[in-house]
């Protein structure tokens, strides 16, 4: 799901080419777990893995796959005292949470006073470490335990989706159960409920475009380079449009602008970053340049979920308010 403040800390939406897909490997004669991640780590384990670390959307999809974890790291609770919506079905009073006092950065002491089995994160393989942990940080926690990378962009969200379910079931779940199964339905039917949207509006040469920004710019996203607007376009035929100058130093996530230019592209419905440190469409129409354009003018937003947990659940839910929020706000005819 920009620059370090925008996918990755805070708004940051840190898209890397796929480093390969998790499996489990075999379990060894001993009877221990062995997995084999997407940086091509081998982790091996005496036993099943039970105290688990992970990033908070690491640790959402988890939840959503039947593995409980211990403790989490990075945005766990918003100020005004809500969860996270990265956090997905985490409650929070039922984990520790180890996060550090700067990104990418963890409380060692309390993380190590844990004695986790395994900690997990997503992986973007334009930036040096795990996602919420600098390589230095890693270095460090990998002396009092192993970590798990799991790729998060450059492959379909189905892909992704499925490396979190395999990962889970190496780690003991039934994610073959009727709940996932019933889960993955969901995920199903809305996904044809976009496809659906799609196709009228291509149709009726209707757009969408992904937006967001901070007080000191507005950026344009690049759906190519995140796994759910990358499925959405790609796999679901949403016309959500691509920037033509996208910010290649910063990995090519988006187009930045200042706000005098942020009436550079325009689109019938204008789906916005709601993570907390991207401006929220009230804000943003203070712009009177942002504020000109009739999607706009109109009210015409849709949410962009940009950081969400990789399962069915999460999704389902994103993608079924999505369609409800385009049925209602792109314009007829």
């Amino acid at each position: 799901m920009m620059v370090r403040t925008t996918r990755v800390a805070g708004l940051a939406l840190a898209v890397a080419a796929l480093a390969g897909c998790s499996a489990p490997a075999p379990q060894d004669s001993a009877g221990g777990w062995t997995y084999v991640d997407d940086r091509g780590v081998e982790v091996r384990s005496d036993e099943v893995p039970r105290r688990i670390v992970a990033q908070v959307s690491a640790a959402g999809a988890l939840k959503d796959f039947g593995v409980p974890v211990t403790a989490t790291f990075g945005p766990l609770v918003r100020d005004d005292g809500t969860t996270e919506p990265e956090a997905g079905g985490i409650d929070p009073a039922e984990v520790t949470d180890v996060t550090g006092p700067g990104y990418g950065e963890l409380n060692l002491e309390r993380a190590a006073a844990l004695r986790p089995d395994l900690l997990v994160s997503g992986k973007y393989a334009e930036f040096d470490g795990l996602w919420h942990l600098t390589a230095e940080q890693e270095a460090r926690v990998r002396e009092f335990v192993p970590t798990a990378g799991v790729e998060q962009s450059g492959r379909s969200l189905p892909e992704t989706i499925t490396a979190y379910k395999e990962l889970a079931r190496s780690l003991g779940s039934d994610v073959d159960s009727e709940r996932i199964r019933a889960d993955q339905a969901r995920f199903d039917a809305a996904a044809e409920r976009l496809r659906g949207i799609g196709d009228r509006m291509r149709a009726q040469g209707r757009s969408i475009l992904a937006v967001g920004g901070t007080k000191q710019e507005f950026f344009v996203v690049v759906p190519a380079r995140n796994p759910d607007l990358d499925y959405y376009v790609r796999e679901l035929g949403l016309p959500i449009q691509t920037p033509a100058n996208p910010d290649t130093a910063g990995g090519g996530y988006f187009e930045r602008l200042a706000w005098e230019n942020a009436g550079a592209y325009t689109g019938d419905v204008l789906m916005w970053d709601t993570r907390e440190a991207s401006l929220p469409p009230e804000r943003m129409k203070q712009n009177p340049v942002f504020a000109a354009q009739e999607s706009v003018a109109r009210d015409r937003f849709a949410e962009w979920d940009a950081v969400a947990p990789f399962s069915y659940a999460s999704y389902a839910d994103i993608m079924t308010k999505l369609a409800d929020q385009l049925e209602e706000r792109s314009p007829a005819g």
